[in-house]
């Protein structure tokens, strides 16, 4: 039985100001599913033999439009189940037609995303994300618009309230580079078409400056690893550093969250918090021997930066960032006591193990695997075709 749609004045309910509501109504195979319009008319304005607004109805052609898209609505699911050859009810096409995806703001998005982040644990990724948030904020004093409303001339507004602030140009390029992302994910999720995306001409790329260098020479490391102190306190970043280098740039945080259980077959195995990204590193026996100097069996952890009295997030993050603001105050003292041209850090570790691959002739691409990058989108599909003899060749390069 082919269903029905049409809009009918509902007689037998009758509102507080004795209108009468306008109901769509479906029916199909002999049963009939209603749903309000939200609307409601006097029954002297309302025709109830052709169903539709008298000629003297006040608003007679907003009832009308609205009456009009909505029955558009439901015949268009219609005409899509059908062609798809799947049945449906009456009661369950009101159901499909009135859940259908209602249009959210930027702020929806950016909320949305900040609890994913935090539910996800990655916390260094959501701080930089409410930092845009904030600062959207600021500069547009509210978010309840839509995505189609951040068009180009919104986007150099925002970027000359950023620039009259002072912020350096890569700072900048990062706010713009998360909110590209934010909006690329509103198009993922059919939020906002993507003929109104604004950077195909609003170029984020051209917000970039570069930056002082951040790699060290292959002999520069091995001055750092070889040094010698008094100072016993030094050793430990000194370890780190090198722990870094060893292991494909290993970041801080990832060190700090290690365990036994990321060891496996001779291999270091851990998701990197940043990316989400799954990495699989041989061990280098140097990497070995720090993990059993620093192994404690009273700790589940590899090195001694979290305990088991670190038990909620915040307390993990805290603790992690105090440890690596003291290894890097301690790591600069080692570079100037050597001379070593930069700042020493442990950031420093790891841009050098790939300067010293990519001197090595190692492929782009897997310095990227191993070191976890997720902003190669396209390199990133293909990465995991890798096999390990490619990784571990790799890795004899930082020897």
């Amino acid at each position: 039985m082919n269903a029905t749609v049409n809009v009918v004045c509902y007689r037998w309910k009758t509102l507080s100001n004795g209108e009468h509501p306008l109901m769509i109504r479906v029916c199909k195979d002999g049963k009939k599913k209603y749903q309000s319009l939200g609307i409601s008319v006097n029954p002297v304005h309302w025709d109830f033999k052709k169903n539709k607004p008298k000629a003297n109805c006040p608003n007679k052609e907003y009832i009308s439009k609205i009456i009009s898209d909505k029955t558009n609505e439901f015949t268009g699911q219609i005409v899509q189940l059908k062609s798809e050859r799947k049945d449906f009810t009456a009661n369950s096409l009101v159901d499909k037609t009135s859940k259908k995806v209602q249009p959210k703001t930027i702020g929806d998005v950016f909320l949305e995303q900040l609890q994913r982040l935090t539910d996800e644990n990655r916390r260094g990724y959501m701080l930089s994300t409410k930092q845009v948030y904030n600062s959207l904020i600021e500069f547009n004093k509210h978010l309840n618009i839509y995505f189609s409303d951040m068009d180009v001339a919104w986007l150099r507004r925002y970027e000359t309230h950023l620039r009259k602030k002072g912020l350096a140009e890569n700072t900048i390029g990062i706010r713009f580079r998360t909110l590209r992302a934010i909006y690329n994910l509103a198009i993922e999720e059919n939020i906002v078409k993507a003929e109104h995306y604004p950077f195909n001409t609003f170029k984020v790329s051209k917000l970039h400056k570069e930056t002082a260098k951040r790699a060290i020479t292959k002999e520069d490391v091995s001055r750092i690893l070889e040094y010698q102190s008094t100072n016993k306190y030094l050793k430990f970043p000194i370890d780190l550093f090198a722990f870094t280098y060893y292991v494909g740039g290993i970041n801080f945080v990832d060190i700090a969250y290690l365990t036994k259980e990321n060891l496996i077959d001779g291999r270091l195995i851990y998701t990197r918090r940043k990316t989400g990204k799954l990495i699989k590193i041989p061990l280098q026996p140097q990497a070995m021997e720090l993990i059993e100097k620093y192994g404690n069996k009273n700790n589940s952890y590899l090195f001694p930066i979290l305990s088991d009295f670190h038990k909620t997030e915040q307390q993990r993050a805290n603790r992690v960032h105090k440890v690596i603001t003291k290894v890097n105050q301690r790591l600069k003292e080692v570079g100037k006591a050597l001379d070593i041209p930069i700042d020493l850090t442990t950031y420093v570790a790891r841009h050098s193990q790939a300067t010293v691959m990519k001197k090595a002739g190692v492929s782009t691409s897997i310095i990227r695997e191993l070191m976890g990058h997720s902003s190669e989108r396209v390199t990133q599909i293909y990465l995991d075709s890798f096999d390990n003899e490619q990784i571990d060749a790799a890795m004899k390069n930082l020897l």
